[in-house]
């Protein structure tokens, strides 16, 4: 009956969560009186939920870190270790995320979305075999994860290993996310390295209206006009 009850009252954060609207669910769990009967461990995770979903990273790893140290709810538990795998690489926080993508393999946690983030933070450790690696064993788990696509292209074009190739995953990564800042740059990179400036330009251009403030977006496009004074 408590547990009918505990759902009924989270069902409004729900679906708000549901709807994205991540802002109004993030405001209903916060309201919730800390006397009540809810499930506490509940009522984190969707705060950190919520918190990353609106890239509020600090906030969001205080109640991440509950749910994982609480050690109910299995999937849950693997899905915010992720999370706070992801954050700590974007953060920079490098050894963290290894820490916690290595708890995630040690409990056969294998997804196509883990050797991604592995991938992601062997790049940025600039172990570049490492990350050609779990890039390709993201895609072997699923060929479609856009994230690897656009990753592994953009690493073999930054290296110069196999242009074509990265060429055909970067265009499969913009088909299937043609609005995404980082597949858009990723694509205009390669071009770039294959020498085709104005094709570089103009999805070099686009990912920078999307995403004005991305550093990287604006040392491609400063690379890009050097070679076209």
């Amino acid at each position: 009956m408590g547990g009918i009850i505990q759902d009924n009252i989270l069902q409004t954060g729900k679906d708000l969560y549901s709807q994205k609207a991540y802002s109004d669910a993030l405001a209903f769990f916060l309201s919730l009186p800390s006397e009540s009967v809810i499930d506490k461990v509940e009522v984190s995770y969707y705060l950190g939920l919520c918190y990353t979903k609106l890239k509020k990273y600090d906030d969001a790893l205080l109640f991440l870190e509950q749910v994982v140290t609480s050690g109910t709810h299995l999937e849950r538990v693997l899905q915010c270790r992720f999370l706070l795998a992801i954050i700590y690489a974007l953060s920079g926080r490098k050894r963290l995320a290894d820490f916690e993508l290595n708890k995630l393999l040690e409990t056969g946690y294998m997804t196509s979305s883990v050797y991604a983030a592995i991938a992601f933070v062997a790049w940025e450790q600039n172990d570049t075999e490492k990350c050609l690696a779990y890039y390709e064993k993201s895609l072997e788990t699923d060929s479609e994860n856009i994230t690897s696509l656009n990753g592994l292209g953009y690493v073999l074009a930054c290296e110069e290993k196999d242009l074509t190739k990265a060429l055909t995953l970067c265009k499969k990564a913009v088909k299937s996310a043609p609005k995404s800042a980082a597949c858009l740059d990723s694509l205009g990179w390669v071009y770039y390295k294959l020498g085709l400036y104005d094709d570089a330009r103009q999805y070099l251009e686009q990912a920078e209206m999307l995403d004005k403030d991305n550093v990287e977006i604006a040392r491609h496009i400063k690379a890009l006009e050097k070679v076209k004074k």
